[in-house]
């Protein structure tokens, strides 16, 4: 089976033989695609040609998939195509005509799961594995499968300067990076995913270019809006004069992904910082594109990074399908679970300073804590919108994320950071709530390793200075990495741009065979086996909240699933075991009880227990 997003820019594969390149450069005065046929070493100059808006084309009747090329402008300077399919000599280089439909996909009966399933696993494809290819990925996903997840969501993979980033200084939005492999191994390991029954979601970023390799402001810098400015400087024309081609471009982009690569859903990076005031907001659009597109013959689905928990986004209708974004990243969540298990109040832990296990237990029991109310952090401005009719399926919860490790000094997960009881106490509430769960990669065996953050722009340039200063200077004002440090001595931080700092990152597998790991590991195994058998079933009707409080350090939430059954869970973040009454139902999963006889009024739990149990009734339906 072949598979094949047509888009209206780009180098583009005709029926009868021969390539359509089409670039829009409205501020371009001529252009002139240089092509060079594979395995040729000189290249032919052929003059585009103005069509209308700001367009440029030229047709090439022997271009052929494997060609290079690249545009050159009227000054000299020779430019990658911004819509390129792949750039193998990264992001300065030549762009490569690709053939979407050379790839024979074997997932012909595939049509997604329903997002109540989802169990997702975030990673990062150069740091997953020793290789950090797609190929060394793809051989890690039965293991996935049978620890019980249901879902990986890569990091961005679109091209970005050098051979290691996070992915989010991308330039080139439709080019897969080189450094992890072929945009054939990337629909492979898709591929194989669906094979194995487990989703695949990727990691866009719509909000920004990174610093390097954007040519953009040379020929359309109608791209963007200098009179809005961004962390990554000027937005991203949503909503200006000429921002219809841009709309398009991002349009497609999400179409592509999902149709040419059988992606099954996106998670939006930061839509709170686009900024477009246009009806309907490129979200919404990106949304009912897709929905109106591959979401008519299969399950796709997109997730949303967005701090101003704008519930109206995870609206449902009648028959309980989104409006138009699945999900959000809980933050909320994550905040109130890491000051609870650290103690840390520095920046956006601020918020959740005074009560962690409050508010833990109100996350877990309606998925926003901040529903309009000030923030302390900044300074009593209201953020968040009530969440109270969305189901609980709308919020993907973690203890940890790339973010939330990586954006550390030195990149040190909760597992190190917390005492472990605590740690596997909390992570046992988020599996075990109805919200869609997620892991970030080797926390399933508690990984050692730390997260740094890493990029490549170059040895001794002025850019990697620059990165460096900016993270010295943003964890200057934390006493290890001050002027004195521990002992009197500056405590050195790791360079994002040296390659040891993404060395360090990787995985090393072999734990989880070993010690504490191997624990962890059989852990996290059973909590998602209870899941699959006791929680993901009940899911397919809805969850809402029940009810929810914590008293002398007893979490205790419950929430009611479907018609029909009702969910307890009850964990103890105290610093001794407590006796606390036995929540109605049959148990299903207990860890760390005392003494305990099961018909008796009261419950023995130590220190990091928890106790989940299944009442099964039938409620009104008014």
């Amino acid at each position: 089976m072949k598979h094949r997003h047509h888009m209206p820019f780009g180098a583009e594969l005709l029926d009868a033989g021969g390539v359509r390149f089409r670039l829009w450069a409205p501020a371009a005065s001529m252009l002139v695609l240089e092509h060079r046929p594979r395995d040729a070493r000189t290249w032919r100059a052929d003059a585009m040609q103005a069509v209308g808006g700001g367009w440029h084309e030229a047709r090439v009747a022997d271009a052929a998939a494997g060609d290079d090329y690249r545009y050159r402008l009227a000054d000299g300077l020779a430019v990658p195509d911004p819509a390129s399919r792949g750039n193998p000599q990264d992001v300065h280089g030549p762009s490569r005509v690709v053939d979407p439909q050379a790839y024979d996909w074997l997932d012909h009966h595939w049509r997604g799961r329903p997002w109540h399933e989802a169990v997702i696993y975030e990673l990062h494809v150069g740091a997953f594995t020793a290789e950090g290819t797609f190929l060394a990925a793809q051989a890690r996903l039965p293991e996935l499968a049978a620890l019980g997840i249901t879902a990986i969501e890569l990091m961005p993979l679109a091209d970005f300067p050098g051979t290691r980033n996070w992915g989010y200084d991308g330039t080139l939005q439709f080019a897969p990076d080189a450094s992890y492999g072929t945009p054939d191994a990337l629909k492979r390991l898709v591929d194989t995913a669906h094979g194995l029954g487990l989703m695949v979601l990727v990691d866009v970023v719509y909000n920004h270019f990174g610093p390097d390799g954007n040519y953009l402001h040379t020929y359309c810098p109608q791209f963007f809006n200098p009179a809005r400015q961004t962390p990554w400087g000027a937005a991203i024309n949503f909503d200006g004069a000429d921002s219809r081609p841009v709309r398009d471009f991002f349009i497609h982009n999400a179409l592509y992904w999902i149709e040419e690569f059988r992606f099954d859903g996106l998670r939006m990076d930061a839509v709170h910082a686009i900024r477009d005031d246009a009806s309907p907001d490129i979200v919404q659009e990106i949304c009912s594109a897709l929905q109106a597109g591959p979401g008519r013959e299969r399950q796709v689905h997109v997730v949303l990074e967005n701090d101003r928990n704008e519930a109206r986004r995870l609206a449902r209708d009648g028959q309980a399908r989104p409006l138009a974004a699945s999900a959000q990243w809980n933050d909320d969540l994550h905040h109130a679970a890491h000051v609870l298990l650290t103690g840390e109040t520095d920046g956006y832990f601020l918020d959740f300073a005074q009560a962690p296990l409050a508010y833990f237990a109100l996350a877990l029991a309606r998925g926003f804590v901040y529903v309009g109310q000030p923030s302390a952090f900044r300074d009593g401005q209201a953020r968040g919108e009530a969440c109270d009719g969305l189901p609980l399926d709308a919020f993907v919860s973690y203890l940890q994320t790339h973010d939330q490790v990586g954006n550390r000094a030195l990149g040190e997960r909760i597992d190190a950071l917390a005492d472990p009881p605590l740690v596997q106490a909390a992570r046992a509430c988020v599996l075990l709530s109805p919200h869609v769960p997620m892991l970030f990669m080797g926390e399933e065996f508690a990984a050692a390793s730390p997260f740094l953050y890493f990029c490549d722009f170059g040895d001794g340039t002025e850019l990697a200075a620059s990165v460096a200063a900016g993270r010295r200077a943003e964890f200057s004002r934390f006493t290890a990495f001050g002027d004195t440090g521990a002992k009197g001595a500056k405590r050195a931080m790791p360079d994002p741009n040296a390659p040891q700092s993404f060395m360090a990152s990787k995985l090393h597998w072999a734990e989880r065979e070993q010690g504490r790991h191997a624990q962890v590991l059989r852990q996290t195994r059973v909590l998602l086996d209870a899941r699959r058998q006791h929680i993901a079933p009940r899911l397919a009707q809805g969850s809402t909240a029940a009810t929810h409080g914590c008293e002398d350090s007893v979490l205790r939430v419950s929430w009611c699933l479907g018609r029909t059954a009702m969910l307890h869970l009850v964990a103890n973040f105290a610093a001794t075991a407590r006796s606390i009454p036995r929540p109605p139902g049959l148990a299903f999963y207990t860890r760390l009880a005392g003494l305990d006889d099961p018909h008796a009024p009261q419950l023995q739990l130590e220190r990091g227990g928890v106790h989940a149990s299944l009442q099964e009734e039938v409620r009104d339906a008014g």
